[in-house]
């Protein structure tokens, strides 16, 4: 394997290590920040660090399709030329910019217009994802059938991304009051209920990526070498 291909390899397989890891802090930084026996501040922290942490796995959700894609380009799995791989790249690496900048201006007065922008965008690349999965499934495009799976299982790791957004939006009223006026019984039901309904999603995101890590494992079964 030429050492371009294995940095590519290697930085596609950091995508996983880093997805899980950081969802796995952030998942075990929320316990924290619903544990009523902890003082408030220590619970707002928690919230603080998990929030940080939690663009480990953004941020790998984002890399995964540009280093997938090369990867793939490089070891002759798709019949497309370099410059349709460095355009998508470039795209990606914008879209990774779009959301550090949401999440670095979180609460300025900018947040909201580029929380829209980046919404727009996971949109967009959801039906990319799906029509390129589905047309390699179909044989409309000539992509290998673990990469065509690969895609799909991105759409659905977007789509739960999505669904976790809705399913927080009750959180933010409660952790208003309790950085106001202090916790009550409503406030933090309300966050036990929305941590339990988000772990789900977060739970099926990290069987769906440890497929896909099967599936880029696999590939020799799928493309028939």
């Amino acid at each position: 394997m030429e050492t371009g291909t294995a940095l590519l390899t290697l930085l596609h397989l950091c995508i996983a290590i880093y997805w899980l890891g950081g969802d796995l802090g952030a998942f075990y930084g929320s316990t924290f920040m619903t544990d009523p026996k902890r003082t408030v501040p220590e619970r707002m922290m928690a919230l603080k660090i998990l929030n940080n942490i939690d663009m480990a796995p953004r941020t790998a959700l984002i890399l995964a399709f540009p280093t997938g894609l090369a990867l793939a380009w490089s070891k002759g799995w798709l019949p497309i030329s370099g410059a349709y791989v460095a355009v998508a790249v470039a795209a990606f690496l914008a879209w990774l910019a779009l959301a550090w900048a949401v999440h670095l201006s979180h609460g300025g007065g900018a947040a909201e217009g580029l929380r829209r922008s980046d919404l727009a965008v996971r949109y967009i690349v959801l039906a990319g994802l799906v029509g390129a999965g589905v047309a390699g499934l179909t044989g409309a495009l000539a992509i290998p059938l673990f990469i065509s799976l690969k895609l799909l299982i991105l759409a659905g790791c977007v789509t739960l991304g999505l669904i976790v957004r809705v399913q927080l939006v009750p959180l933010f009223g409660a952790i208003r009051t309790m950085a106001t006026t202090g916790p009550t019984p409503e406030s933090d039901a309300t966050i036990m209920a929305v941590n339990g309904r988000a772990r789900i999603s977060v739970l099926t995101i990290w069987a769906l990526t440890l497929t896909a890590s099967f599936l880029g494992i696999a590939t020799p079964v799928y493309t028939g070498a």
